[in-house]
């Protein structure tokens, strides 16, 4: 017996929001010179609420690398960050 598996669909990337489209133009207005000293600019990614303190926040992060990697088709890395999980006061 077969089993086939049919290719699942991803939903379509959306359209950037204003924000978004003005912190891409922003960061990219600096990266040429940033490389031609052989440096680069990152982009942070912030979990929020209960989140932030969530013991599976690392396993969150990674899923969310493999479909940033699975969708742009290029390695992205998601780094936790030391004390991020700390909240504001």
């Amino acid at each position: 017996m077969d089993i086939k598996t049919a290719p699942t669909k991803q939903p379509p990337i959306s359209e950037p929001s204003d924000c978004e489209q003005i912190v891409g133009a922003v960061l990219d207005e600096n990266r040429a010179s940033l490389r031609r000293d052989r440096g680069d600019r990152e982009l942070i990614v912030r979990l929020t609420g209960a989140c932030m303190s969530c013991k599976l926040a690392g396993t969150t992060l990674a899923a969310i690398q493999a479909r940033l990697i699975g969708r742009l088709g290029e390695f992205v890395r998601l780094i936790p960050l030391p004390g991020a999980a700390k909240g504001r006061h």
